[in-house]
């Protein structure tokens, strides 16, 4: 109930469309009421020999004829209004879904496949609609029936409508136990499909490595198993509603067998005439009409409630990443950055850094080095704030990231990953992709300073040639000179590379490390490399071991102490 309270005051903009679809509900059933009564009085009229049948009939004709043509103008609009409003109201859903997950933090993703969550947004967002011009304009509408029918009923007979309320207990009993069985049946439904489009969106993309290492036939029987889960889920809760069908039939048609036996008797004794007889049965299959299809709307119910529920989960999740109340704006940033006593773990019990220490004066070089898995990227995302220190703090020009603005940081830095992530598109949008509003002369004097117009240039269309998803049709290397390039772009004060060269050839790699030089002067540049000959004109180069700061000094006084970084530096033969 409190789902489906939430979904219709979610679709608050829409409410005119829905309310003039249950208007149109309500004008339909009425005018279905109407043919049965026609036919009772038709029949009074032909048992009682009135004289003015023929008149009366005609006029009851047109009545039934104009009823029927409204009938048909409110199907149209209650089908039209009803999905106007649910697919607006879908497409405002996904588009607000997509924005939290935007919002979360790198945390909520660690654990979470791509496709479980393209399946949130697209199959389960998509019940919304099955909920507001479905199930809940059919639970209304059935509602509608029984009440009125009932009505009916007693007005014209209260004995038989008495009878016929006989069946009513076992019927509503089967559907509350059919709801009660279905529902997770349903839920467990919703939570397969999910599971086979995250293993689809897995291998789709990692097509390269499954045929290189010859696992197409251990992937096919994978998403086969998936596959077949996912519909034995589905069949399992719907074998449990066909088994109900039977005995939601045989009590409908027990209560008209009641009916007939009855009413017969009391049309014996004088009691109830062949017309109200004939009207009764008419509208006893009306009457029952809504308890029979109560399983079908509880099936639709349930199924839409499921596939919500999922929705708003996600909706209601918190992102551990939590800006304050009227934030600081950072504007005219110098760039000077403190990490003060910073303790940050992935696992708990597993710290990664504990009491880190680090100052990085404005416009200067810093680089990180040391063995993987010591921290290096993870330092950078917390300087990005994807993730909040445990303990400790960062600053940046003395303002704790914590109250500083999201969006003012990340638009006072500029990054560029190891693993390089180009868009579906042309070359040039992905550069601008850092830049909404840049010029194409703007775009290519950062090609050209990341060593990336030449290639882009040899290019089938230059730079709006159509790079594939994710880059697919380009190089390790041209797609992180590309990465560079949208860095450079950005222009920002701070400038994180993130093993930004690893994937070019020597000669490139040094001709982009002078870009790089030209454009660390005057801002703060903080790289992780492996490879040393990449750093030695940092300012400073910090040594990370274990959970911390094992060495700190410039390239010539770390040679000089003949520790850790020489060693590293012997070992590269640099």
């Amino acid at each position: 109930m409190k789902v489906c309270i939430r979904v219709i005051l979610g679709a608050k903009k829409y409410w005119g469309y829905l309310i003039l679809s249950m208007i149109s509900i309500i004008v339909l059933t009425l005018t279905q009421l109407y043919a049965p009564w026609v036919i009772k009085e038709l029949t009074d009229l032909a048992t009682k020999g009135d004289p003015e049948i023929a008149a009366k009939a005609s006029k009851m004709g047109l009545n039934l004829l104009a009823a029927y043509a409204l009938q048909a103008l409110c199907s149209f609009t209650r089908g039209y209004s009803a999905h106007y409003g649910a697919y607006h109201y879908l497409a405002d859903l996904r588009t607000a879904l997509y924005d939290k997950l935007q919002h979360l933090s790198l945390n909520y993703f660690n654990d979470k496949q791509t496709g479980q969550l393209v399946s949130r947004i697209m199959n389960d967002a998509a019940n919304v609609e099955l909920l507001l011009a479905h199930a809940i304009p059919d639970l209304i509408i059935n509602v509608f029936i029984f009440l009125s029918v009932a009505a009916i009923l007693f007005s014209i007979n209260v004995k038989l409508a008495a009878a016929s309320f006989i069946t009513t207990p076992f019927l509503y009993l089967i559907n509350i136990f059919y709801a009660r069985v279905v529902l997770p049946k349903f839920r467990l439904n919703q939570k397969a499909i999910g599971d086979l489009n995250g293993a689809l969106q897995d291998n789709l993309s990692g097509v390269k490595e499954i045929q290189v290492f010859n696992q197409q036939e251990y992937e096919i029987r994978k998403i086969g198993m998936l596959a077949r889960r996912q519909s034995n889920t589905f069949l399992n809760a719907m074998r449990l509603g066909e088994l109900f069908h039977p005995f939601i039939s045989f009590f409908s048609a027990a209560g008209t067998v009641i009916i007939i036996i009855y009413g017969g008797y009391l049309a014996s004794i004088g009691e109830v005439s062949i017309a109200d007889i004939v009207g009764f049965i008419l509208y006893l299959g009306l009457f029952y009409q809504p308890i029979t299809r109560l399983s079908d709307v509880n099936e639709q119910l349930h199924t839409a409630i499921a596939g919500c529920e999922r929705v708003f989960e996600v909706m209601d999740e918190e992102s551990s990443i939590k800006e304050k109340i009227n934030p600081t704006q950072l504007t005219n940033m110098k760039g000077d950055i403190e990490f003060r006593h910073v303790t940050f773990h992935y696992i708990e019990g597993s710290p990664i850094i504990k009491n880190f220490d680090l100052k990085i004066q404005s416009g200067t070089t810093v680089a990180l080095v040391g063995p993987t898995g010591v921290g290096k990227t993870t330092l950078v995302s917390l300087l990005n704030r994807f993730y909040d220190p445990v303990q400790g703090s960062i600053l940046i020009d003395n303002c704790d990231l914590k109250d500083v603005s999201l969006k003012s940081l990340r638009d006072n830095v500029s990054m560029v990953l190891q693993d390089v992530y180009l868009f579906t598109g042309t070359v040039f949008e992905n550069i601008a992709y850092s830049c909404r509003n840049a010029t194409k002369e703007q775009i290519i004097t950062v090609a050209q300073k990341a060593q990336a117009h030449e290639f882009i240039m040899d290019l089938e269309h230059g730079y709006d040639t159509y790079i594939g998803e994710r880059g697919v049709k380009l190089s390790g290397g041209q797609k992180q000179r590309l990465a560079i390039a949208r860095a450079l772009l950005r222009d920002a004060p701070i400038l994180l590379l993130d093993e930004a060269t690893s994937a070019l050839d020597n000669q490139t790699e040094a001709a982009i490390q002078q870009a790089l030089s030209i454009l660390s002067a005057g801002r703060t540049t903080l790289m992780i490399a492996h490879r040393l000959s990449t750093i030695k004109s940092a300012d400073q180069i910090v040594v990370l071991e274990g959970t911390g700061v094992a060495e700190q000094g410039t390239h010539e006084t770390l040679l000089k102490k003949k520790g850790i970084y020489a060693r590293l530096h012997a070992a590269q033969d640099i």
